[in-house]
């Protein structure tokens, strides 16, 4: 199957990254490689690392970006290892960071990835790297009750988690869920069957709680931002494309530590907190996409762009 994936706020991004022809960037969730063939093409003298951890799309963007040759360093890992990848390439900083945290169109429509709640007998898997062990339903079937409560109502706010978290240990005594069509109708169960009229699929919310929760997406966008916007060049910016509050706000909060990281009381006079402004948060409010992207590409509804440029006193 080919690698699609519509690149989000694509002409967006690349704006606000202020490109440099002779600038090293860095691209942390190369996809399919949109947003990397964008910035490929305004380099000269300059050079794009490309990270993914599914090998899939990393083959396929080298395919898509072959005409770069040179300027281009793929990376098979998470983007959490970036600091130290970069480092083994002899690269300290860089002038531009992109993340696109989104699932990818291939990804979703392949349904032996079993990202996707649409296709009944596809694997419980969702594993963003192929080649990590654990899947989806090692989850489903090995969460205690109170584990999966957890997840399902803080990474899928939803407020049915603790019927579906008691219905799935339930069916799950009886034989072990390893299909979206099982996982599905218990889900299902556990629903009032006329609040399934609106809000979209009732099994949206607990797939993307075994998601993150499954490829640590969470955790490992907020213990590495930090070290993400201390990589940056003076007046370097990184762009994260979100696609759910959950994402957001930790991306808002961070961005907003980061501008304003004095931790004094208000009353004090001066600061004595040491504490020091690594630059300024671009996007006041996020960058959404635009109607005509909206009409082309429904899955970009939930997408926020949010910009931060490094300033070094």
């Amino acid at each position: 199957m080919e690698f699609n994936h519509y690149s989000v706020l694509l002409h967006e991004t690349i704006d606000e990254l202020n490109i440099k022809p002779d600038g090293i960037y860095v691209d942390g969730t190369t996809g399919g490689g949109g947003h990397s063939y964008e910035i490929a093409s305004k380099l000269k003298d300059g050079r794009l690392i490309c990270f993914d951890q599914d090998k899939d799309a990393l083959a396929a963007a080298s395919v898509r970006l072959e005409v770069f040759g040179d300027k281009i360093t793929y990376v098979h890992s998470n983007y959490e290892s970036m600091v130290s990848e970069l480092k083994k390439l002899g690269i300290s900083s860089v002038d531009g960071i992109v993340l696109d945290l989104g699932v990818s169109s291939f990804q979703l429509d392949t349904p032996e990835r079993g990202f996707s709640y649409m296709v009944e007998d596809a694997p419980l898997d969702m594993r963003m790297n192929q080649e990590s062990h654990r899947t989806a339903a090692d989850i489903v079937n090995g969460y205690s009750e109170a584990e999966l409560f957890r997840i399902i109502k803080e990474y899928g706010e939803d407020r049915f988690a603790k019927n579906i978290a008691k219905n799935i240990c339930k069916a799950r005594e009886e034989a072990p869920l390893e299909t979206a069509g099982q996982l599905n109708r218990v889900i299902e169960a556990s629903i009032p069957k006329r609040l399934q009229v609106t809000g979209g699929h009732p099994a949206k919310r607990t797939y993307q709680a075994i998601r993150i929760e499954l490829n640590r997406e969470l955790e490992v966008l907020e213990e590495n931002l930090n070290d993400f916007i201390s990589l940056l060049n003076d007046r370097g910016r990184i762009c994260i494309i979100t696609f759910h509050s959950l994402e957001d706000r930790i991306v808002k909060n961070n961005f907003k530590r980061n501008q304003e990281p004095c931790t004094c009381p208000k009353d004090f006079p001066v600061c004595v907190c040491g504490q020091v402004s690594k630059g300024k948060v671009i996007t006041r409010k996020p960058i959404l996409p635009s109607d005509e992207e909206l009409e082309e590409n429904s899955r970009s509804r939930s997408a926020k762009l949010r910009v931060f440029e490094r300033k070094i006193v």
